[in-house]
């Protein structure tokens, strides 16, 4: 193998460390975040610098966490062929990276935001880095709930980079992720069954079983509806987010339900994408409602 494809192989497992689906999903809602501030569009210094500064940051975060739990990771399909769980990157190489990573994400946060969102992204990477990826994902099953109060911070950190605060606005937008996280991952959860009780990992379905999650995601669908539409009760939103937020909703119960009467893993996997079109589209809703009403 030539040198120049070791280096592009290299630089591929770096990326792929930094979990970039995720990470984009991340930069999506802080950028949602951002825009829903004010009816004007924000500075592109502040824009650019702030999505370029919490991308830097997430992924250094999902670096870390993809090194921490590299044993767990090479016992699941999901996860064995990630760099950290083949040992293809070495500790010291991911380590040295997420720091890099963080390094210029901090600096780039400061430079064009406000040391708020610099705080509180900061804040964000050690919850997930090392208090839900240490603590909870291996002691509790309720780790994914408690968890996600770290996934569910993008928006508060867009909205903090353009405002310098943090007010009810973008803690509902906080609620909402906050919400749909649970259903959104033990989907997944339930059919990677196999993946999580080879791992050790005391997800829901291998603690309590398949009909006590589909339960629990069945409720947390239907509060994730309800959180929805509080922005519209606040006044932050008119009818043209209620209407999208309702209709998303509804279907998410519908699905969840529709799986709870007959589960097959096929229904699993399409609850687990509709989660992710779901998020998007509430998302796109926002910030359609917020500009066009």
């Amino acid at each position: 193998m030539s040198n120049w494809n070791r280096t592009g192989e290299r630089w591929r497992d770096y990326w792929i460390v930094t979990k970039p689906r995720v990470t984009l999903l991340a930069v999506f809602t802080a950028f949602i975040g951002m825009l829903l501030v004010d009816t004007s569009m924000p500075s592109l210094t502040v824009l650019i610098g702030g999505n370029l500064g919490i991308w830097l940051i997430a992924g250094a975060s999902f670096a870390m966490n993809c090194l921490l739990e590299a044993a767990v990771d090479a016992k699941m399909k999901r996860t064995d062929k990630r760099p950290s769980a083949q040992g293809t990157l070495t500790t010291q190489q991911i380590v040295t990276f997420a720091l890099i990573l963080g390094a210029l994400g901090s600096a780039v946060l400061i430079a064009t935001t406000n040391v708020l969102t610099w705080a509180l992204t900061l804040a964000t990477f050690f919850g997930y880095s090392f208090i839900y990826t240490l603590y909870l994902k291996p002691n509790t099953p309720q780790n994914i709930v408690i968890g996600g109060a770290a996934g569910a911070m993008p928006p508060v950190l867009g909205w903090a980079a353009v405002a310098n605060d943090v007010s009810a606005a973008p803690l509902l937008l906080f609620l909402i992720i906050f919400a749909w996280t649970p259903p959104h991952f033990w989907a997944l959860a339930l059919y990677r069954q196999e993946d999580y009780e080879k791992s050790g990992l005391p997800m829901l379905p291998v603690t309590h079983g398949r009909d006590f999650t589909l339960l629990h995601m069945l409720l947390y669908t239907w509060l994730m509806l309800a959180v929805s539409l509080l922005p519209f009760a606040i006044r932050m939103n008119s009818w043209l987010y209620a209407v999208a937020a309702l209709a998303l909703g509804l279907r998410f119960v519908q699905l969840v339900s529709q799986l709870r009467k007959n589960y097959t893993d096929q229904k699993s996997r399409a609850v687990f994408r509709y989660s992710l079109t779901y998020l998007a589209l509430l998302f796109a809703a926002l910030l359609a409602d917020h500009y066009l009403l």
